[in-house]
Formats: C-alpha cells, sequence, structure tokens
C-alpha cells in the first residue's frame, strides 16, 4: 500500500517540497513610501513620479513597483494631478 502524501509527490521533486516548505529566494517588497523620513508623492516632482509609470504613460500596479494600497492611492491621485497640470504626458506618442 502506498501512502497518501507520496500520491501527490512527483519524482524529481525535493525532500524540502515533500514536508511543505518552500523555495527560498522570493523576497517581498517594501513600500518606499512608508519608510521613515521619506517624502510623500508630490504632483509637483515628476521626476519622482515618472518612475511609477510606463514609457507609454501608464500607472504602474502596486505589486509592480512595492507601494502599499495606502500610498499606491495617493500616487494614483498625484499623478492624475501632474496630468492635468501638464507636468506628466497622459500619453506618449
Amino acid at each position: 500500500m502506498r501512502d497518501d502524501n507520496e500520491a501527490f509527490v512527483k519524482d524529481g521533486d525535493s525532500s524540502a517540497r515533500r514536508m511543505g516548505l518552500r523555495k527560498p529566494g522570493f523576497k517581498k517588497k517594501v513600500c518606499k513610501f512608508c519608510q521613515p523620513g521619506a517624502q510623500p508623492a508630490d504632483y509637483k516632482n515628476p521626476d519622482m513620479l515618472r518612475r511609477y509609470i510606463t514609457e507609454r504613460g501608464k500607472i504602474l500596479p502596486a505589486r509592480i513597483t512595492g507601494t502599499c494600497a495606502k500610498h499606491q492611492r495617493a500616487l494614483n491621485a498625484e499623478i492624475k494631478k501632474a496630468r492635468v497640470l501638464a507636468y506628466l504626458p497622459f500619453e506618449k506618442k
């Protein structure tokens, strides 16, 4: 008879995987704006805001930039203000 745990383990999996351990190597991104002494997002600083938009002008998601939900919402609002005031382009042609 076969053990139930072995039924789901494929050939080539390491013993660590069988025990339910994860692979090392993933590091959680840290919000830049949550750090002590960090300046908040500001529409008057387009150089800092350009880091959070693509070359085509799209706003990058939080899972890529590493910002927390609170600061991602504030960042989106500041980028949109900067676009209206022509500090940043709406789209790149």
